[in-house]
C-alpha cells in the first residue's frame, strides 16, 4: 500500500492539472484501479488528446488502443475508450466519450496515427462513425457485411460468413453455422446457470427422485 500512495498522489496531480487547463470540456474524472480516466464532451475529443500529447506535464505521445463498448440501454449507447501511455511519466489515462447511432466522433487520426485502423474497426464491429478519417471502410467483415456485430442487439442467426473453399478456388458465402446448439443462459444468477432443463438432465432428476424413494 505505501508503492501505491505516491502514484495515486501523482494521479490526483495530474487529474487537477488536466481539469484547470481543460474546464468544462472533461465533464468528469475518476481514478480506479490506479489509473485515471477522464470523462470528455464528444466534440472536443481531438483537442483534448492533443493536449494530453503536447502538453509538457501529460506528453502522453502513444495511443495504445481505441475500443468501443455497448450500453443499448442508454441513449448515448456507445463509449469509445482511448488508452494513452507516457513514458517520460510513467503513466497510463483512460479517456472517454459517449455518442449514439446518429451522431459522429471526430476522427483523431491526425493526432495519433494509430487511430486509423481502430477507429475503422470500431465502424465495422459497432457502427461508431468517425468524421474526417480518411478511409473509414470495414476492416474486419466482407464488403458486403450488413449490420455491425459486436452490437449488443445483434441477432445471432440469419446472416451469412464468408470463406476460402480449397476446392472451389474461390470466396464462398454460406449461411452462418453456430457450433453449438442456441441456448439461453441466465446471467444474472451464474452460480445457479439455466433454469431450463436441457437434454440429458431429466436422467440426474429420475436418479436422484429414486434414491430417494429408497431412502
Amino acid at each position: 500500500m505505501a508503492d501505491a500512495q505516491p502514484h495515486i498522489q501523482n494521479l490526483k496531480v495530474l487529474r487537477d492539472a488536466v481539469a484547470n487547463e481543460l474546464g468544462e470540456i472533461v465533464t468528469s474524472s475518476q481514478i480506479i484501479r490506479g489509473e485515471l480516466v477522464f470523462n470528455v464532451a464528444r466534440d472536443s475529443i481531438v483537442k483534448v488528446l492533443t493536449f494530453l500529447r503536447d502538453d509538457v506535464n501529460c506528453q502522453f505521445k502513444m495511443l495504445m488502443e481505441l475500443c468501443g463498448v455497448d450500453y443499448p440501454e442508454r441513449e448515448d449507447r456507445f463509449d469509445v475508450v482511448y488508452c494513452l501511455l507516457s513514458l517520460t511519466l510513467n503513466q497510463r489515462v483512460k479517456v472517454k466519450i459517449q455518442t449514439n447511432t446518429s451522431s459522429s466522433v471526430p476522427s483523431v487520426v491526425n493526432v495519433y496515427s494509430a487511430a486509423n485502423w481502430w477507429e475503422r474497426e470500431a465502424w465495422d464491429l459497432f457502427g461508431i462513425y468517425f468524421s474526417d478519417h480518411p478511409d473509414l471502410r470495414r476492416i474486419l467483415s466482407d464488403y458486403g457485411f450488413e449490420g455491425h456485430p459486436l452490437r449488443k442487439d445483434f441477432p445471432l442467426t440469419g446472416y451469412v460468413e464468408l470463406r476460402y473453399d480449397d476446392e472451389q478456388k474461390r470466396v464462398v458465402y454460406e449461411p452462418v453455422k453456430l457450433s453449438q446448439e442456441f441456448r439461453n443462459f441466465d446471467f444474472l444468477s451464474p452460480w445457479e446457470g439455466v433454469h431450463q432443463i436441457l437434454p440429458g438432465d431429466e436422467k440426474v432428476v429420475k436418479s436422484s427422485e429414486e434414491k430417494g424413494g429408497d431412502g
